[in-house]
């Protein structure tokens, strides 16, 4: 079966458990899903995650998520830019979540990055995902 949307899928997966209340979720491996989760723990909305390695170059990642007082951390994520239509801004036009309580994760020149990181580097790029 192909997948026309990894990244869709990832959040959809973390999304699917948390509504769940599961500790942990997995996820076929990527770079992109592997950055994406990198800017997720680095800004503190999941645990962190582990990679496992199986042959022909097949890799699994092993989320941990993350909550407080028994709700979750991610409120709410979201998929902006999809197959069907890419959603790209710049520097100057780059949209803040709820008043910058929450992130953007953004792809840009310099890697993907979360929308606060992205301004601090003067750079723009395409608008992945926001959650909060």
């Amino acid at each position: 079966m192909s997948m026309n949307d990894p990244l869709g899928d990832l959040l959809t997966r973390i999304r699917n458990a948390q509504m769940r209340r599961k500790g942990k979720v997995q996820s076929p491996g990527s770079r992109l899903r592997g950055h994406v989760l990198d800017v997720l723990a680095s800004e503190g909305y999941i645990r962190g995650y582990s990679t496992t390695e199986y042959g022909n170059g097949r890799t699994e990642f092993e989320i941990e998520l993350k909550y407080y007082d028994g709700e979750p951390v991610i409120r709410e994520i979201q998929r902006v830019s999809k197959p069907g239509r890419r959603v790209y801004a710049g520097v100057g036009e780059m949209p803040q979540v709820a008043n910058g309580l929450g992130i953007i994760i953004m792809s840009t020149p310099k890697g993907v990055m979360a929308d606060h990181a992205a301004r601090e580097a003067n750079v723009g790029g395409e608008v992945l995902c926001k959650v909060f």
